[in-house]
């Protein structure tokens, strides 16, 4: 038999709109919890197409994966790719040779996987990000439990729980089963370019009224604030929900993850929305995002620097490292804040494990997809994927003090560690699977064609439709 079965995906699609979330390198990584977890079956399942019998269980072969079958990966090809999937993939097959592992990127999840899962075939590993994800709510019963992947002994033979972060399992977790494995460590911030700001005399806004002054100063130096792609129009929710919790805590994000009435309508949440429409309508945004690729808007940040400040996760620098201009020296910023006395300090963050991989539990081969997983976290291809991406794994210890030369992945360390215990998450945007609908809301906001009462009224519309649909299982979120 071939001593090398691994098989390339097909090629790259562009890129689309990436997701919500990523986390830096230090050993505080909190989310929202939704529930416990609970022990996995020992026998992998496999359920739909022809179904590969499990094999024997060892230390080395721990989920029972049999020789000779073939394992499918579907990976979201966004702004982290899907090659480090393919890189794990080929340390899968260092360990069982005679396995074919395929590896192939999509940009549309839902559109091309859910009638795979209706159909009881899907991929026996698939990464649910981006824009098009599935709702976790549709799929969260269909997937496999994934303790066993943390009570696997990694490639270098340590317990793989024993060398993640703490409470990476929070954000997969769906009313008590642990079902979607969160790899990369996200940060949320605002970025800019150290070194024009160190031309130009400027400091990274503290609060919306210093944002609003450092537009004028943009303005007067022929620059622009801020920019948006059509795509990621809702970068700008996510900073817009960061500061919002800031300003009120708890009682602003357990209102919106609990779909509540006027939730979008908290003070805190208007003081927001007020500043941003200030912001647009005094033209401190680059026209036409609306009508923009992402990518391309971001590139106008990026590589031609016409606007100052952009928010996303710390995925931007690997997305943005072909349209990046030279000396740039990425940097982060925490979301700026309503008030200078805010509910939680300046320096809390949104932070978390974010990029879900998961198992549906009628693949063919489920055990072939849990084995990618346990590659993945393992240090060889965890480093890789630091190294090669610039954004820290769940896995500790693998990104360095210089951060593989990345100024950006040394800001998330530096945010996360002056937040300490002020870092925070949510999850009812991607588990109701609310990002389409609200992309379009944010697109018509920051055009200027919808004022603060309109984006108000158009956030909540969208949860409410929600919270009165009963067809939609709830999580209720304290």
């Amino acid at each position: 038999m071939s001593t090398n079965k691994f098989t390339e995906g097909r090629l790259a699609q562009a890129a689309l709109d990436r997701r919500t979330f990523v986390r830096g390198a230090v050993a505080t990584a909190l989310l929202a919890p939704l529930g416990g977890s609970l022990a996995s079956c020992a026998v992998p399942s496999g359920g739909g197409g022809e179904e590969t019998a499990a094999g024997e269980m060892t230390a080395d072969n721990p989920f029972g994966l049999v020789e000779d079958s073939d394992v499918e990966a579907v990976i979201f090809n966004g702004g982290y790719g899907f090659d480090y999937v393919e890189f794990a993939a080929e340390q899968a097959n260092g360990q069982f040779p005679d396995v074919t592992f395929e590896v192939s990127p999509s940009t549309q999840i839902a559109q091309e996987l859910q009638p795979r899962f209706v159909g009881g075939n899907p991929p026996d590993l698939v990464d649910n990000s981006g824009a098009g994800s599935i709702g976790f709510n549709t799929i969260a019963d269909q997937l496999e439990e994934l303790d066993d992947v943390f009570e696997a002994p990694n490639y270098e033979g340590t317990t793989i729980a024993d060398t993640l972060y703490p409470s990476v399992k929070d954000p997969g977790t769906y009313n008590g089963r642990f079902v979607a494995l969160n790899y990369v460590m996200t940060v949320y911030a605002v970025w800019y370019s150290a070194s024009l700001f160190d031309q130009n005399g400027w400091t990274a806004p503290a609060t919306w009224q210093e944002a609003i002054d450092l537009g004028a100063e943009a303005e007067r130096a022929g620059k622009k604030l801020f920019v948006w792609g059509k795509e990621a129009a809702t970068y700008y929710q996510t900073m817009a929900l960061d500061s919002a919790i800031k300003e009120g805590g708890d009682e602003v994000r357990l209102a919106l993850e609990n779909l509540e009435p006027n939730a979008w309508s908290h003070d805190a949440m208007q003081g927001v929305l007020e500043a941003l429409h200030e912001i647009v309508q005094k033209g401190y945004f680059v026209p036409g995002g609306a009508g923009t690729q992402f990518t391309a808007a971001q590139a106008r940040w990026s590589n031609d620097q016409d606007a100052l400040l952009y928010p996303s996760g710390g995925w931007i620098e690997n997305e943005m490292k072909d349209a990046t201009a030279n000396d740039f020296q990425m940097t982060g910023f925490p979301t700026p804040t309503v008030s200078d006395s805010p509910t939680l300090p300046y320096e809390a963050i949104r932070a978390g494990a974010g990029e879900p991989f998961i198992v549906p539990s009628e693949a063919a081969n489920p055990a072939g997809g849990k084995e990618i997983l346990r590659a993945m976290l393992s240090a060889e291809a965890a480093t890789n994927f630091s190294e090669t991406r610039l954004a820290p794994t769940i896995v500790r210890g693998i990104v360095p003090e210089d951060g593989f030369g990345s100024t950006a992945l040394v800001s998330q360390t530096s945010m996360l560690d002056a937040a300490g215990e002020n870092i925070f998450n949510y999850q009812f945007v991607d588990y109701y699977g609310m990002n389409a609908d609200q992309l379009v809301v944010w697109n018509a906001f920051l055009s200027g064609d919808m004022d603060v009462k309109g984006i108000t009224d158009g956030l909540q519309k969208i949860s409410d439709d929600i919270a009165a649909d009963d067809s939609v299982e709830k999580i209720e979120v304290s």
